[in-house]
């Protein structure tokens, strides 16, 4: 799949107030944090190179969510990134942070995308280019607090798609910073937008994601880019955008199997081309499709809709393919803003939604009667926020932390409170583990106990029962 970006770099947005004061504001606002995007969000993508302020875009679309697009190195081989690759726009409170505050003020916010066909293409996407983990953590980390934002989107496609050394860095930093957000009291979601076929992702996507698995990076949002498919077809854009997604469907529910409907719908976004794109007329996503789209992602709870990219949200060029600064189909100016709009919605998600290292549980039964402790019963798919109280095995625990899938006496994150029932989720004795649990992730090593036996599991696992599963997961070390 190609999708264009233009190679030139503007020049430095400059700052509408004084850098004393835009540095003020970012200090108390890594102070503080950020607030959770709503859960079903319009975010278009903002082209930064341009020049263009993105709260004043953002005010005359009516579009209050913007997805910045794009972070990159300088050259390939740096851990440093810039807006656009450009030296002259660090990230920095003096570069955007007065657009953003006032996008702020009006009601939206901003995510920073790393990333794009550019940055992809020629090595100085960041994890690409920094072969250093912590350094690319440090990144993602230094962009949460600059900006006070609390989801950062990964745009991969072209060579990224193929750098196996690149994704699993990524991957490995986006584990860092979820830990780091945890134990700061943050909320960091990660995205991974990703080129789609009309059925689902091709191979190398659903790669990037099973390596996220494999390193328990959790991934929050799946958006694909449901435009330049290149395969010589006829396409009713709209059309192809379901079942894209449903295709995506499928597959995020093989990789999360403990996930309910809502969730992995929830956890998919779509990003159009509105009007023509790159490949030409056979892929126009016309006025028309915009509606049907966002009537669609509403009814199935669609985490996210987008489109590329704000700038091209005008008729300024009938019949042009691709073009960054018009759609190139006969429109209203702005008038795909507003026909996506009305798709934000719900309150902001107080923590992280569920990951491949602590998926939720479609069944799950209490682990102590009903009536013998007052807390509810812990649950494997419920995500506990630092201060929860939970009863488990007759006894009440508090979370330190935010905290998922981890069971209250084998993770540091659970205080144990004292007894409060009999309990009837038993802790095994004798010399076996803890009992394996369908809703709980683990790694290569880990130990658990199943029908009176031990077993080591051979690599990262989810759901895999123990003795009863086709990719021999789990190895069985005998009777305890």
């Amino acid at each position: 799949m190609i999708r264009k970006r233009s190679l030139v770099l503007a020049a430095t947005v400059a700052a509408t107030v004084a850098a004393a004061t835009v540095a003020a504001i970012g200090s108390a606002n890594a102070a503080t944090g950020g607030t959770p995007l709503p859960a079903h969000v319009f975010a278009p993508y903002f082209e930064a190179w341009t020049g263009d302020s993105p709260a004043t875009l953002s005010q005359q679309s009516g579009a209050k969510y913007l997805t910045m697009a794009f972070l990159q190195a300088a050259t390939k081989g740096s851990c440093t990134a810039y807006w656009n690759g450009d030296t002259g726009s660090p990230i920095s409170s003096a570069t955007f942070g007065a657009d953003f505050d006032k996008i702020r003020a009006a009601g939206g916010d901003v995510i920073p995308s790393f990333g794009g066909y550019t940055a992809d293409n020629t090595g100085t996407e960041i994890a690409d280019s920094c072969t250093t983990v912590a350094s690319i953590a440090a990144v993602f980390e230094n962009v949460v607090t600059t900006y006070n934002v609390t989801r950062i989107d990964l745009d991969i496609e072209d060579n990224s798609l193929t750098n196996s050394a690149g994704i699993d860095r990524r991957n490995k930093a986006i584990k860092q910073v979820e830990d780091w957000a945890a134990a700061n009291g943050r909320t960091v979601q990660f995205s991974y937008t990703l080129p789609t076929t009309t059925q689902g992702l091709a191979s190398s996507g659903l790669a990037v994601l099973r390596n996220a698995a494999t390193n328990n990076a959790r991934i929050d949002l799946v958006n694909i880019m449901t435009f330049d498919y290149y395969d010589g077809a006829s396409h009713q854009m709209a059309t192809d955008t379901q079942t894209a997604a449903t295709g995506l469907h499928d597959q995020l529910k093989q990789l999360y199997p403990a996930k309910t409907e809502a969730e992995l719908w929830g956890m998919i976004g779509v990003t159009e081309m509105i009007g023509i794109d790159d490949y030409g007329a056979a892929e126009t996503f016309t006025t028309a499709d915009a509606p049907t789209v966002e009537a669609w992602a509403a009814a199935k709870g669609l985490g996210q809709l987008s489109f590329w990219a704000l700038q091209r949200d005008n008729g300024g060029c009938p019949g042009t393919a691709g073009s960054d600064s018009c759609s190139g189909v006969s429109q209203s100016t702005w008038q795909f803003s507003h026909a996506f709009a009305p798709f934000t919605s719900g309150s902001g998600q107080s923590t992280p939604p569920s990951s491949p290292s602590s998926s939720p549980s479609t069944s799950s039964s209490p682990s102590t009667p009903p009536g013998t402790c007052s807390a509810a019963a812990w649950n494997a798919g419920t995500a506990y926020a630092g201060g929860a109280v939970v009863s488990y095995n007759g006894h009440t625990w508090k979370a330190k932390w935010w905290t998922q899938g981890e069971t209250p006496g084998s993770a540091d994150v659970w205080t144990d409170q004292g007894t409060c029932g009999a309990g009837t989720t038993t802790p095994p004795t004798g010399n076996c583990p803890a009992a394996w649990s369908a809703g709980t992730a683990y790694s290569g090593g880990a130990t658990v106990s199943y029908n009176g036996h031990k077993w080591t599991a051979k690599w990262w696992t989810q759901g895999d029962v123990p003795g009863n599963n086709s990719q021999n997961v789990w190895t069985d070390n005998g009777t305890c």
